[in-house]
């Protein structure tokens, strides 16, 4: 019946891997012991002078010893001592492991198979994010290997009670992916519902990873304006996370790290608010709430200015068009906005030898020939050039994005209907603020609706100290 087994699961193997089709799926027929032995293995996956070594071991069992072994655990026990292994009796979960670089041994007269972690994956070096660049913090960033990623989470927070639970989504790609939380920390209720959304996500493919597996759990029937998670590629900004009774979710292929739940207020916290002392902490946060709110009011309060809505200060008069122009204020804003994502893009997919020739170009050339043309003038060409710099002290893109459309819903109401037409358009803004809903369906508005004073200060300001709610003091 064993021999039966061994032979069921050579042929399943041989049938579903499609050997010698697929060039790097590989196939070894060796003795061991004076027993008929397979081994599976993704060619790249395993590390050649480890695998060299195993197989030197396995070579050199005797026979006699070999005959005493009544099964795969046994023979793991006495026989594979350099090597993590497990065993396995479904086909798979063979498979799933074979397929994420584990080496698959498969003995004749065992009914169970053996499975060893001799792998290796290409990884790139774990330097610092380009969009979250910090001036005193750590230089480390995620990497696109989930077991380095889960390394330099244990390498900051040393506590037997960080978790890193590990779910499979997609039917085709069967990504890996994890939930990290700190038990005892972690609100049980958030943990349960985010488990529950991982489980039942019924997708093919995770191939494009943190965002598709947002979508695959958001059940939101109506598309919002605002990200509902937070997006990081800093571990320390994971680990600060964690420590506040958070959950972290990251996916395998992925450098970036997922962080639930979230507010509004969570965006306007950054890495260097806590590397440097509370007052100047605090004032980079001060910076980046007063850029939020003129990137938002800048040009619908310029053009309400401009057409006579709202009285000009005489010092102010200079600012503002004294002649005529080609085109109407609020058509050049609007084209200019598309501009500049248009040069965003087009420096995105630059070259970087080219980058500083497409900046002179974008800069200069372009600007100064639209200015002569009569297209625009120079204020609205500074007044975005001043929200484009604005908008990179936010280091949430998604947010970025979602204030610029609140920007540009106002600036239609300004142009249409006056003063009445931007508060109108302030006001749906607000509505859509109040009903968006985070990604396990809390206020999106928290600490602010429902009111928590207390953590309410913690996000506006830079504190010293921060107290969790199950008792436990965090710091900054």
């Amino acid at each position: 019946m064993e021999n039966n087994k061994f032979n069921e699961y050579v042929n399943h193997f041989r049938k579903t891997l499609s050997i010698g089709q697929s060039f790097d799926i590989g196939e070894r027929n060796i003795a061991i012991g004076g027993k008929d032995a397979y081994l599976y293995y993704v060619d790249g996956f395993l590390k050649s002078d480890i695998m060299e070594h195993m197989l030197h071991l396995l070579l050199a069992v005797p026979k006699n010893e070999m005959a005493q072994r009544k099964d795969a655990s046994e023979f793991i026990k006495y026989h594979l001592p350099y090597a993590q292994a497990t065993t396995e009796k479904n086909t798979e979960k063979m498979l799933k492991a074979m397929l994420s670089g584990l080496l698959l041994m498969i003995i004749d007269g065992f009914s169970e198979t053996i499975i060893m972690d001799l792998r290796t994956y290409p990884v790139r070096s774990v330097d610092e994010p380009e969009k979250e660049k910090s001036l005193r913090g750590a230089k480390d960033g995620f990497v696109e290997t989930l077991l380095f990623n889960t390394n330099l989470i244990r390498r900051r927070i040393r506590d037997p009670r960080l978790i890193f639970e590990l779910h499979t989504v997609g039917t085709t790609s069967r990504t890996d992916v994890c939930i990290g939380y700190i038990n005892g920390l972690a609100d049980d209720k958030v943990l349960k519902k985010v488990q529950q959304k991982i489980d039942g996500i019924r997708q093919d493919t995770l191939t494009v990873g943190d965002q598709s597996l947002v979508e695959a759990m958001s059940q939101s029937k109506w598309l919002s304006l605002f990200p509902k998670v937070r997006y990081t590629q800093r571990p320390d900004v994971v680990c600060a996370h964690l420590t506040e009774g958070k959950l972290v979710i990251l996916i395998d292929n992925s450098p970036t790290a997922v962080l639930i739940p979230t507010c509004i207020f969570d965006f306007i916290q950054d890495t260097d608010d806590y590397y440097f002392p509370i007052i100047t902490g605090n004032y980079f946060r001060f910076l980046r709430i007063l850029n939020m709110l003129a990137v938002i009011f800048l040009t619908p309060v310029y053009l309400l200015m401009a057409e006579g809505d709202i009285p000009v200060h005489p010092r102010l008069e200079f600012f503002f068009p004294d002649e005529g122009y080609a085109m109407p204020l609020f058509v050049q804003f609007f084209l200019l906005e598309f501009a500049i994502d248009g040069l965003k893009l087009a420096s995105l997919n630059t070259p970087t030898s080219l980058g500083t020739s497409l900046s002179v170009v974008g800069a200069l050339i372009l600007g100064q020939f639209a200015v002569d043309s009569g297209w625009f003038i120079p204020q609205t060409i500074l007044c975005m050039a001043v929200l484009a710099l604005a908008g990179f002290t936010q280091p949430s893109i998604e947010l970025g994005y979602a204030i610029k459309f609140m920007r540009v819903l106002i600036l239609i109401g300004a142009a249409i209907f006056g003063v009445w037409g931007a508060l109108a358009a302030v006001a749906v803004n607000l509505i859509i603020l109040a009903a968006t809903k985070n990604l396990i369906g809390d206020s999106y508005l928290y600490p602010l609706i429902p009111f928590n004073w207390s953590a309410l200060q913690n996000l506006l300001f830079r504190t010293r100290k921060r107290e969790h709610k199950n008792g436990a003091d965090i710091t900054g």
